[in-house]
């Protein structure tokens, strides 16, 4: 009997480490067939998923069993937390372990838009040298805006400092006097808007952010101002950022994240003719380094509490 079920791509160490221990079915692309998956979970105690996988419904409804999801990532939107919690089912995401690889995309992404003299191959093939037309700003000096300020916000935070950048940061709820704000300017979200060079959205996906950078957003901002989302798609209406880039009222974006995922070709026409946009796979906390913390810390807290160790 199969004790754990692994829908997405995993490091192949920790593959192991489980399979010597456990009977593991491991199948990277089975997050795309629902049915199959419920046919899977029905008797097996432990599921470990990314990002594409959705646990809910008649796939939720089928693991009688269950009793852990490991979560390789920490966003849980692609869970159903509270069926979850009423049934008992302990969740454990990997908090922390692909952090850095979000704050270098981040700090990555920025330079890139910034300086702008990375998109010249087509016309350096051409025979063309757009010297002029290509330069860009540094980095140093600028205000990097952070929307949310949990732990990777803050990672970024402690980066961009030490580039020179300055830094401020909108979090409603972390008190004024909280020691974490030392060194980072703390304003409201229309003010964050209006202020920063570089915009980074660190919020989960919830009523209260779904949309919250929408077309009124984008008219607060610089016309030269940066926008990065690796936080979760929804929380930006994605026509209004192609809207604002087409009117030269942004100054570029780096998206990793999306209202539907994955793009497919007719949800990714909406991004056609957008200047200054990189376009990633959900990809920013993937690394091979990542890779391997992730799934080295899921495999052993799946692990445990099968072995009821934790």
């Amino acid at each position: 009997m199969t004790d754990i079920v692994i829908t997405e791509f995993m490091d192949d160490a920790a593959v192991a480490n489980l399979k010597a221990r456990f009977s593991v079915h491991y199948d990277p692309e089975l997050y795309a067939d629902p049915d199959e998956m419920a046919r899977l979970f029905a008797d097996v105690p432990a599921v470990i998923v990314r990002n594409q996988t959705q646990v809910r419904g008649k796939v939720l409804a089928a693991a009688k069993r269950l009793k852990v999801i490991g979560r390789l990532g920490v966003g849980l939107d692609n869970l159903d937390m509270e069926a979850c919690a009423a049934r008992g089912i302990r969740v454990f995401p990997a908090t922390g372990a692909n952090s850095l690889s979000v704050v270098e995309y981040v700090i990555g992404t920025t330079m890139t838009l910034l300086r702008g003299a990375y998109f010249a191959n087509a016309a350096m093939v051409a025979g063309e040298f757009p010297k002029t037309k290509l330069i860009g700003r540094e980095i140093a000096g600028k205000l990097m805006g952070l929307v949310g300020f949990g732990s990777i916000a803050r990672d970024v935070a402690h980066h961009a400092r030490a580039i020179g950048m300055e830094v401020a940061a909108y979090h409603p709820r972390l008190p004024i006097d909280d020691p974490t704000w030392s060194g980072v300017r703390r304003l409201e979200f229309d003010e964050l808007l209006a202020e920063a060079d570089v915009i980074s959205l660190h919020v989960p996906l919830t009523a209260e952010t779904r949309g919250m950078i929408d077309k009124n957003a984008f008219a607060r901002m610089k016309p030269d101002a940066i926008l990065i989302n690796t936080a979760r798609g929804g929380i930006m209406d994605e026509a209004a950022l192609v809207k604002a880039l087409k009117a030269g009222k942004l100054g570029g974006a780096a998206i990793d994240v999306y209202e539907q995922e994955p793009l497919g070709k007719d949800a990714a026409k909406v991004f056609a003719g957008a200047p200054n946009l990189i376009l990633t796979p959900h990809i920013a906390g993937n690394t091979v380094e990542s890779n391997g913390r992730v799934s080295g810390l899921v495999a052993e807290k799946v692990m445990a509490a099968l072995e009821e160790r934790i």
